[in-house]
């Protein structure tokens, strides 16, 4: 487990890769965000996307899934906030996307010594490059004592 103080303050990650296969984006879909576009591949078509596309919540559920299967996964108490989301490309069933994270701020917690706080910039790419999703991750980490 990374620990607070194992997290340094320049620390970059490729945090997982994760195949958006059309099967993937209409069952979230179905369950979580009903809209054509992420559940029908038809009616995606005629939407303004052009084709199906993953929800929102689709996305951050990947990113909670890879952020926890990280290799060297962070020893997270809470998270305490996500600010300045963005979403300015689609994720398109059939891409591939790479979850990449580094620390933008670190500092010990004013209240509790039995944690620090950590700031991390997320962001998503397709397999050409797109950004699908941007945010940054305000969480309340683990010290080792």
């Amino acid at each position: 487990m990374r620990y607070f103080e194992d997290i340094a303050e320049d620390f970059e990650a490729l945090m997982g890769v994760f195949e958006l296969t059309e099967d993937s984006v209409t069952e979230f879909a179905r369950q979580w965000d009903p809209q054509p576009f992420h559940t029908d591949p038809e009616a995606a078509k005629r939407s303004v996307f052009g084709g199906l596309v993953a929800s929102s919540a689709q996305l951050f559920a990947i990113c909670t899934r890879l952020f926890f299967d990280f290799e060297d996964p962070f020893r997270v108490v809470a998270m305490l906030g996500k600010d300045k989301l963005r979403l300015p490309s689609p994720a398109r069933a059939g891409a591939t996307l790479s979850y990449r994270t580094r620390c933008i701020d670190k500092r010990e917690s004013g209240s509790r010594p039995d944690v620090g706080i950590v700031t991390l910039a997320d962001t998503v790419t397709d397999q050409d490059g797109n950004v699908v999703l941007s945010q940054e991750v305000t969480l309340m980490v683990a010290r080792r004592n």
